[in-house]
């Protein structure tokens, strides 16, 4: 039986998350079907759209991201502070981009006087609202149907498009959210879709190797805000120019023409994470077979499991064997 979301995500804990959806119809997601020859490439840019264009409403980050033939993967941060901080009108305007939102809510910002009964609902539903822009449930829920709506459209057709459930997995610590992007950002060279990080389409990496180019950072992704300080600001614990490197690095391992050329453990990254070479392609290849759950050092996973008091610790050796 599968796990209840609620008791898969701890805020408390971790605020960044692996999400990955699959589509179960022939025609894939994104590939071409082999039986009709139809090419279905243009929904990449669907998705991408879609997914950068939600982390503007919601007050969740996107971290890392690529569109794959019949999957897709997503890291993301949710910034549920931001949720909290934001004012009542600004978190309807978000809620009304999405959804047709309540007689009261428009009411409401169209300046109209309420009553007390009408004041509580109202309350009650930009509660509500709120909840919602910080929940990895609805950012993926809203991203799923509208790619299967169009889809079932343009297929003419009805039915699913997707599994049942996106699956999602905590990543507890630096050197799980490290190894995880990275897993995300290579698929495509993985899969011998590219040969390089920096020309595999739909995905985040190459959005950011474009504007690094320039000495820029995306503003529709999350920013890398360098290696962890006293007064840490908002964005990932990285520096960015290190990641990419250590990216790239990896991407030439996997390709089986340049395999032994390099060695990854000269990044600053894996030295400062404590992660041995090794094991670093050992993630950055095989992340969600050896991991099937919440992803962190042991303590970390402890501390997890504590608070959403789950007793079985599924990925405990993995985790103490790969990140330990």
């Amino acid at each position: 039986m599968a796990t209840a979301r609620k008791r898969q995500v701890s805020l408390t804990d971790t605020k960044y998350y692996h999400c990955i959806s699959r589509c179960v119809r022939r025609a894939y997601l994104c590939g071409e079907d082999k039986v009709t020859g139809q090419s279905y490439e243009h929904r990449r840019g669907w998705i991408e759209d879609k997914l950068l264009e939600l982390a503007k409403v919601f007050c969740i980050d996107v971290c890392a991201y690529a569109v794959m033939s019949n999957h897709t993967h997503t890291v993301l941060y949710v910034d549920d502070i931001k949720a909290k901080r934001l004012s009542d009108k600004t978190i309807v305007i978000r809620w009304h981009k999405l959804f047709k939102g309540t007689i009261l809510s428009h009411k409401f910002l169209q300046g109209e006087r309420l009553d007390s009964a009408q004041q509580y609902f109202l309350n009650k539903d930009i509660e509500q609202f709120r909840e919602r822009l910080a929940s990895i449930s609805w950012f993926m829920r809203v991203l799923n149907e509208s790619i299967a709506r169009k889809a079932n459209k343009e297929d003419n057709c009805t039915g699913r498009f997707w599994e049942g459930r996106f699956k999602s997995q905590a990543l507890l610590d630096e050197a799980a959210l490290a190894a995880c992007m990275a897993y995300v950002d290579l698929n495509p060279v993985r899969a011998k879709m590219a040969d390089t990080p920096e020309t595999s389409d739909y995905t985040s990496v190459k959005t950011r190797c474009e504007h690094a180019k320039e000495g820029k950072q995306p503003k529709q992704l999350a920013r890398f805000a360098g290696s962890p300080r006293k007064h840490m600001p908002k964005g990932l614990p990285f520096e960015l120019k290190s990641y990419l490197e250590l990216v790239e690095l990896t991407g030439r391992c996997m390709r089986t023409d340049k395999r032994g050329a390099i060695n990854p453990i000269n990044s600053p990254i894996l030295d400062r994470l404590n992660i041995a070479s090794e094991n670093w392609l050992k993630l950055t290849t095989q992340f969600t077979k050896v991991f099937h759950g919440a992803v962190g050092r042991p303590q970390k996973l402890d501390n997890y499991c504590a608070s959403l008091e789950i007793k079985r610790r599924a990925n405990y050796k993995q985790c103490e064997k790969l990140l330990a």
